[in-house]
Parts: C-alpha cells; structure tokens; sequence
C-alpha cells in the first residue's frame, strides 16, 4: 500500500488523541485544582463547572497544545519518527506547555507560592501521563505496520554489484523492518549487471532517473556504486536533488571514520542517509510561521510606504508597477516572483542580461530602490503564498542555472531549500552583475545550505538589515 494514504490517517489519528489528551488531561486537573482550593471532596466539586470551564477544556485549552505540537514538529513524517526520540519531544513539550499554562491561568488563584508548585507539578504529571500513553500507542501501531508491510517506502536502489545485492539482502532480512518497499534498480553505469536482476526488476537506465521516480512515486533511493564508480556520486546526488526523496550512500572507511554515518539502529545496514529537509521538523514549522507573520506585519505597517512607491514607479516611465518573472524555486519548481518595476519596458528584448551599477536600462527611480532594496518588498506576497522565504539563496532564472549548472553541477543543491528575500549571499554581493559574481556568490549560498537553522536566519536577517540601512545595495 501507499504510503501517503496511511500517513495522514495516522496523523489525523494521533492529532485526534492529542485533542483528547489535552480535555481529559485539564478536565482532571480542574477537579483536583478545585479540591486544592475549596477542600471540597472531588466529584462535589462538578457543580462549579462554569461555562467559561468548557471553552476552556474543550476549545482554548487543547487549541494551546496542538498549536504547540505543530510547532514542536509532532505532526511529520510519523512513519520515520524515533520513538525514543517523540518521547524525548514529549516531554520537552509537556514541560514549556505546562509552564506557560499554570502562569497563565492559575497563578492568581491565591498568593500561596507552595500551592503554584504543587499545582503546576500535578498539570505537568498528569499531562504528560496522558500524552505518553497514547502517543506511545499510536507509535507502536505505526512501527508494526511497517514491520509487517502493510506501508511502505517505494524503494529504488542504484547499482547492480555485489554490495548493492548484500545491501538489499540486509534491509529484507531486517528484524526490525524500516519500511522499504523494493519496487527495482537501475545499473549506476552498465547496460549488464552482477545478478540484482535475479532478485528486482530493471526499471530502466540511469539515464532516466527522473522519470522513474516519477513515474514510479520512488520516496528512497539507495546509492550503491563501487569505488571505481564514485565519480558518478556528485551527478547522482545532484540530479536527485529536484526529488523530495530521502537517500542512503553505502559509505567507504573514510566516511565512517570522518563521522558521516550516523545510526542507532543495530541492525539497519551501514549507509549515509541524506533527508530532503535540512531542518529538524520543530525549526521548519518555526521558519514558516516566521515567515508569514514577518511578512503579513511588513505588508500592513509598511503599506504607506508600499503605495508611496508603486505611484513613484508609475510617474518615473510607461509600464506595469508591478514586475513579474519566472524563476526557480524549492526542488527545481518554477513561479511567478513580483517585483516592483526598476527598469524600462522591454528592457530585455534583446534576451536576459544581468544589471549592473550603471546599467541604462534601470530607471531613476529604479536606481533609488535597487539601492535601498525597496524593489524587493512585493516578494513578502511570495513568502506568504509559500513560494518563498524570508532566507535562502537568491531564486535566479533557469536561463542563468543552465549555464552556471554547465560549469558546476552543484549549483542544483541551492533548490534544497526555497529560495528566499535574502540571503547569506545578497549580503555579501547584493545583486550579481556577471556570471562569475553569481558563481562567487553561490559559494555562500551553498555554506548556508550545510548549515541552516533558525539561528542562522536570525543572523542573516540582522546584517541584511545593516546592510539595507547603510544603503549598501546595488
């Protein structure tokens, strides 16, 4: 079966059992709160539930909690979650839920320190309880669909040698089974192979790896070349790129001993995984709310100044305000960026060409806004729509990717993430006026890439800003 229809059963079951979690969990302490404060026995104390009580346990209460857990990243890719690592999750989340929740409704209920520890160390114990039980339940049912193959990930390997076959024998036998569906290979390099056709189908050559993972909706890949095949590594990995696919390398000695192979599984096989996402779940919801509450803010408080230049842009030639360009996004996907308008009408009729300091074709006003980068604020509706971020490299045209891309293969890897407002590499070079600067500036787009989180972001934003205020655009 499938794995996308499971997956969001499972999600709608475990947010289910969250919600429930949250009513039953609040509903006991509210009885034990009451005893606490009036000493009347439990149940006696049924008679004082208000009906701002049921709003509160059955709506506001448990909204705070899920809102929590999607931030937390409770809520992704449950059939390749950790259970050791949702509890640790848990109760992480049970802790700063519990804290906030007892400063802010029950720490008025009287002056008495003690009763605030003893009240709020209850919530927490009997939360956490509650969450752990069902979650634990749910994650367990989970592991055992995937141990008994009724989900799985549609695997593809790469590679027909001898390791690629022990590879595939391993994660079969598997006792604790991580899911794989092996639906067939294709020969890293060779029309003939070493006998993985005794065992998987051959979908076809490498020539056609994109086709076959979409064709065949491929959610693994694992890499299995020999040493003297490495060299297509760097081609593999880059075409895969444009594919929301996780991917396991088999590694060599160097690997191992530099670190690059990490696993607690005792019996999974001895592979480098690479993920689609770059971030842990909890820091890429925080990212995404970032970004559509900066955003939406940015719009609303600078409106003023948004329609001041849009008149400013309409008075300085004949043209739209708004300017509007294919560029390439997250996995190689195209969309429609906005801008507002700082050159001529028809400034590329002759064919795209980059800007520079003293280009003709920008015009006064033009020329301002590209220095203050107020050309750039419209993009705010292209981070709300979700085609873009706050940070991230600089969304180019494929015109440019398919030359830069002729030169270094690896430029692909900047469509790992979405593109975004800023980068670590605008702040460096603001806009590229050549080939060669987009290519010296991707070197930083790339590092960002290796080591993005939402701290990192926060640095970014923080020179960008510098660097909008010193007037240092070009």
């Amino acid at each position: 079966m499938h794995l996308n229809s499971k997956k969001k059963k499972a999600i709608r079951q475990l947010v289910f059992l969250d919600y429930t979690t949250a009513v039953l969990a609040w509903f006991t302490f509210w009885v034990y709160r009451q005893n606490l404060l009036t000493k009347i026995p439990y149940f006696d104390t049924l008679h004082k539930f208000q009906p701002r009580d049921y709003i509160n346990t059955f709506i506001i209460i448990p909204a705070g909690w899920l809102f929590l857990y999607l931030l937390s990243g409770t809520y992704f890719d449950l059939y390749r979650k950790s259970r050791l690592n949702e509890v640790n999750r848990t109760l992480i989340s049970c802790i700063i839920g519990s804290t906030v929740l007892s400063i802010v409704v029950f720490a008025n209920d009287t002056s008495d320190y003690s009763y605030f520890i003893n009240a709020a160390t209850h919530y927490l114990f009997i939360h956490t309880l509650y969450v752990l039980v069902f979650r634990l339940l749910i994650l367990n049912h989970v592991k055992n669909n995937l141990v008994r193959g009724k989900v799985g990930f549609n695997t593809l390997i790469i590679g027909g040698n001898k390791q690629a076959i022990n590879i595939y024998k391993q994660l079969l036998d598997n006792p604790k089974a991580l899911g794989n569906l092996f639906l067939g290979f294709i020969y890293s390099n060779k029309e003939n192979g070493n006998g993985m056709s005794e065992y998987l189908p051959q979908l076809g050559h490498l020539s056609q790896l994109e086709e076959i993972i979409d064709k065949h909706h491929i959610e693994e890949v694992i890499v299995a070349v020999d040493s003297s095949e490495h060299h297509l590594l760097e081609n593999i990995l880059t075409r895969l790129c444009y594919h929301p696919v996780v991917v396991k390398v088999l590694p060599d000695y160097y690997d191992i001993i530099s670190g690059s192979v990490k696993t607690s599984n005792v019996y999974d096989a001895i592979l480098i995984h690479i993920h689609p996402e770059l971030m842990p779940d909890w820091q890429r919801v925080c990212k995404r709310a970032i970004d559509i509450t900066f955003s939406a803010v940015a719009l609303i408080i600078l409106s003023p100044f948004l329609l001041f230049s849009a008149i400013m842009v309409k008075l300085s030639s004949k043209g739209p305000v708004i300017f509007t360009q294919q560029r390439i996004g997250l996995y190689g996907r195209p969309f429609r960026i906005f801008k507002f308008r700082s050159m001529f009408v028809d400034a590329e009729k002759t064919g795209p060409a980059l800007s520079s300091k003293m280009d003709a074709r920008i015009t006064k006003w033009g020329r301002i806004m590209r220095k203050w980068r107020i050309d750039e604020l419209p993009q705010f509706i292209n981070i709300i729509i979700g085609n873009m971020s706050l940070v991230g490299p600089r969304p180019e045209r494929k015109h440019y990717i398919d030359i830069i891309s002729d030169q270094h293969a690896h430029y692909k890897y900047l469509h790992k993430v979405k593109p975004g407002l800023t980068s670590w590499g605008m702040v460096q070079f603001g806009y590229a006026e050549n080939v060669e600067e987009m290519i010296a500036r991707m070197k930083y787009d790339l590092l960002y890439i290796e080591n993005c989180s939402l701290a990192l972001d926060v640095k970014i934003i923080l020179y960008t800003l510098i660097v909008i205020f010193q007037g240092r655009g070009k």
